[in-house]
């Protein structure tokens, strides 16, 4: 079978040689939102021409994206605006498998025309590629469908005044500084809609909307010859306006100043073998880089070897149904159908209908993450003939591959808290937000720290502590986990950023989670001189 980065340096011609003569969209065409309900008229003749056009060339098999991305990034720094962006692409990316070889081609130009030239160029790469694809490529079979779908959203907040975005941002700096220590504060937003039409031969015309935001607030308090920051967790969210009013930045950016001054005088934390105990805040990051990249198909197969890794999870034959990865505690769920998650969707761009399985059931490692042209390559192995939905591109000019779904851990039984967590524990360390992180190739071997650590001892909370990294083996740690929070405590974390492919692709996920404790954990000081 071609390898993705064999696919990709031949279908990099085709969308350079296609982008490179083509004309800009018309300005009037980047102004206005596609309707909800019935899509855009012209995006879907553009689509339907180019699959047309594609299988009058020659394929078996074609797709066609077109893509309006609205991207919106707004920063402040004490009392200054430090940055407003505000940016559009509007294009076309044609996907078409000839004689079981994939090609792909992308333009500017979003005519008939440009349709009908750049489906021709997605053709020659296919038939070009054929000289490397070593194994024909074989499609899992998905229903036709027609429809769309939207982010469910109060407020889009692409429509928000630039001005109430800056005021927002600047009153949450002024409410930190005036914490005694605090000299320093960050605010940001990140807003982004994209606009997708997608048509496939299968008989498939889809379209949906995507509405995502991401707050960031960062504080540094200075004192002593010492100097200490704090980013709080605020979760990005596939969600409205309204996400933002929610968190009250200004009434809570004191409290999260405090939490930077207060670092300026906890105790270094002693290295050592300590229970540790995860805030969900904290734990998303884990499950992203440890589970969620681990059971990537393509990385099991080898696809993502010379830029992303591989993984320990494979091959698939020796790992479905056999490989311990955690505690009998550990249910790990793929999700692309969670409100309010990053990763929520109607479809995934090859028309498959959003997924819900298991990733790790009670501890065992269950299933990959797949896509049309993965899934016959393990249907034997795991019983599923059909894809898992995980195919997504970051832009109308880049090619559809395996990208990873909201990936969570599943609450427990019982109704168990983090404070419950904490009165059980003897000697331990709690970890809340995320940090510096680190993880080689396979995703096997680790470090992570934190925003905020506090030390534990006979089941309450003595102080906080400072300087703290955890290291471990994925298999080991998860193994180690022995208790694990409720629904209530349930919170969700993810990112705008995860990064993967060659040429690198961004994706937006989000990671459910409940607060957990690992046992005997190794915890190291990231403030000590070797």
């Amino acid at each position: 079978m071609t390898s993705r980065r064999d696919f990709l340096k031949t279908a990099a011609i085709g969308a350079v040689a296609a982008a490179g003569t083509a004309q800009l969209a018309r300005a009037e065409t980047l102004l206005h939102p596609w309707s909800s309900d019935t899509g855009d008229p012209m995006a879907n003749e553009i689509a339907l021409a180019a699959i047309q056009a594609a299988r009058d060339a020659g394929a078996s098999y074609s797709d066609a994206r077109v893509g309006r991305y609205r991207r919106q990034f707004v920063a402040a720094r004490e009392h200054q605006v430090t940055g407003v962006s505000d940016s559009e692409s509007f294009g076309l990316g044609v996907r078409a498998l000839v004689n079981g070889a994939w090609g792909f081609a992308a333009t500017r130009d979003v005519s008939r025309e440009g349709a009908i030239r750049v489906a021709q160029q997605a053709v020659k790469v296919a038939r070009a590629a054929k000289v490397v694809t070593r194994t024909p490529v074989v499609l899992a079979p998905t229903p036709a469908v027609k429809g769309s779908w939207r982010t469910p959203v109060q407020q889009d907040p692409i429509d928000i005044a630039i001005e109430d975005k800056v005021a927002l941002l600047l009153a949450a700096n002024e409410a930190a500084l005036k914490v005694p220590g605090v000299r320093f504060a960050n605010s940001g937003l990140a807003l982004l809609r994209e606009e997708k039409t997608l048509a496939t031969t299968d008989g498939t015309l889809i379209t949906q909307t995507f509405v995502r935001v991401g707050p960031s607030f960062t504080v540094t308090a200075i004192g002593d010859g010492d100097f200490q920051s704090y980013t709080e967790e605020m979760a990005p969210r596939g969600s409205g306006w309204e996400y933002v009013t929610s968190l009250d930045m200004v009434g809570n950016a004191p409290k999260w100043a405090a939490i930077a001054a207060e670092k300026l005088t906890a105790k270094s934390v002693d290295v050592g073998r300590y229970d540790l105990i995860l805030d969900p805040t904290n734990l998303w990051l884990t499950i992203h880089e440890s589970v969620g990249h681990a059971t990537e198909l393509d990385r099991a197969r080898g696809y993502e070897a010379d830029y992303a890794g591989t993984t320990f999870v494979a091959p698939p034959e020796k790992m479905l149904g056999k490989l311990k990865y955690g505690s009998r505690l550990m249910n790990i769920q793929a999700d692309r159908t969670q409100k309010d998650s990053l990763s929520c969707c109607a479809w995934d761009d090859e028309g498959v209908a959003a997924d819900s399985w298991l990733l790790i059931k009670d501890g065992v490692f269950h299933d990959y993450q797949t896509v049309r042209d993965q899934a016959p390559a393990i249907s034997s192995l795991n019983g599923v003939n059909h894809s898992h939905g995980c195919s997504f591109a970051d832009s109308w000019d880049s090619v559809q591959f395996q990208r990873m779904p909201n990936v969570s851990l599943l609450p427990g039984e019982h109704d168990t808290t983090i404070d419950d967590i904490i009165a059980d524990t003897d000697n331990g360390v709690v970890i809340k937000n995320r940090g510096s992180w680190s993880i080689d190739q396979q995703r096997y071997n680790f470090q992570f720290s934190g925003q905020a650590f506090y030390e534990v001892k006979k089941g309450k909370i003595t102080g906080m502590l400072k300087d703290v990294a955890y290291q471990a083996r994925t298999p080991e740690f998860w193994s180690s986990m022995d208790m694990i929070g409720g629904k209530r405590s349930y919170w969700m974390g993810g990112t705008f950023t995860d990064g993967k492919g060659q040429p690198s692709q961004s994706s937006s996920v989000s990671h459910g989670c409940v607060p957990a404790r690992f046992r005997q954990v190794n915890i190291i000081n990231t403030a000590r001189n070797v």
